[in-house]
């Protein structure tokens, strides 16, 4: 009775372990295990490729302790980010061949890409200086230029070599600011090339540090996601008042 009883088991539990099935679970394995390799591969090259601060030989970039630079802003080379300062995401400041400093409560906000050449066309050091409250707009392009304090730069503005803006001006979006180009001070200028459109009004001009002082104030919230010595213990505090343990 046992035996005959082996016997019905052993061949209801063979086409289990045919051959096709005996394939399928192998390549299904094989699969498995070649995607859990090179997805660690792949997390592994992603992490060496993606990294915020670049050294370029004795060359590392500086950023201030009450600074923000966002997690996936690259800063390379030459580069100063002074006190009260921020780099929003996506944005690529490029000091290779010269100086980059982002001043005092200055921003240079998502997706810029701020860079320096060796030498400038007006015979000044071309390196790219914006000094402190400057408010540099989302997709501009910065390249050995100077910015005096308390300027605004409009999104997907282009300022090339040897360009300055003096303090007290405003870029409307989308400005392009040739070779040597000087923008003088309280004017506000607009298109491709750069014009001048009118005066700036005492109203306009007091905004300007205002709103490098605003986007500063924002930045704060951001800032605290990034401590050095993270946010988890707020959810640490969280779950005991939850479970009512004594913090």
């Amino acid at each position: 009775m046992a035996s005959s009883l082996m016997r019905a088991s052993r061949r209801s539990l063979m086409p289990l372990f045919s051959s096709p099935f005996r394939s399928a679970c192998g390549r299904n394995l094989s699969t498995e295990a070649a995607a859990t390799s090179n997805s660690s591969d792949r997390v592994k090259w992603d992490y060496r490729g993606q990294r915020r601060i670049i050294p370029l030989g004795q060359w590392l970039p500086k950023i201030a302790v009450d600074a923000y630079v966002a997690p996936n802003v690259v800063l390379a080379g030459q580069v100063t980010v002074c006190d009260g300062a921020s780099v929003w995401n996506g944005s690529v400041l490029r000091g290779d061949l010269n100086k980059i400093t982002v001043g005092f409560c200055s921003n240079v906000q998502e997706r810029c890409v701020v860079h320096a050449a060796w030498t400038s066309p007006t015979g000044l050091p071309a390196e790219t200086v914006i000094e402190r409250y400057v408010t540099v707009g989302a997709g501009t392009l910065l390249r050995s230029s100077n910015i005096e304090p308390e300027c605004i730069i409009g999104q997907r503005s282009i300022l090339m070599e040897g360009s300055l803006v003096e303090t007290n001006s405003i870029l409307e979006a989308g400005t392009v600011v040739p070779p040597g180009r000087r923008i003088p001070s309280g004017e506000l200028w607009a298109g491709n090339p750069a014009r001048f459109v009118r005066k700036l009004t005492n109203e306009e001009i007091l905004e300007i540090p205002k709103l490098a002082t605003a986007i500063n104030d924002l930045m704060q919230s951001h800032f605290s996601e990034f401590l050095p010595y993270s946010t988890v213990y707020l959810e640490v505090e969280k779950l005991k008042k939850a479970l009512n343990i004594p913090l």
